[in-house]
């Protein structure tokens, strides 16, 4: 049984720092990606980093150059390091998986394609005040 759990959101002023923890379970080794996503009040949920099972990594446009996301595959953990946040990244936080057969578009999740994802976590909170 597959289960996705996030954890690691919080507040914090604006040009801090956040490293978002993402706890999978259930797949074999390497056969899943993740993608982050994150949705804020009053708007559509939006992807926002997902690495493949090859460790291909994408990022929408508005986070490059600021957040890294990384997975540890002996632990099964996703990370998504956010630096510099702005006061628009606050937001629920969610992690997805999908079996690397589903032939996710890891990359157009960054770009607001469908998303093809088959577990999700509950979300975690992030606020970032100005």
């Amino acid at each position: 049984r597959v289960s996705v759990a996030e954890s690691g959101g919080g507040s914090v002023q604006a040009g801090g720092s956040l490293r978002l923890t993402c706890r999978v379970s259930g797949y074999p080794y390497r056969a899943y990606g993740v993608a982050w996503f994150r949705q804020a009040p009053g708007k559509q949920r939006a992807g926002v980093a997902s690495v493949d099972s090859d460790e291909d990594k994408y990022y929408a446009d508005s986070v490059k150059g600021r957040f890294t996301i990384s997975r540890d595959d002996v632990d099964h953990i996703v990370y998504l390091q956010m630096n510099n946040l702005k006061p628009d990244a606050t937001a629920v936080y969610y992690c997805a998986a999908a079996t690397k057969l589903a032939g996710v578009d890891y990359e157009g999740i960054c770009r607001g394609n469908n998303y093809g994802m088959d577990y999700w976590g509950k979300g975690t909170l992030v606020t970032v005040s100005s």
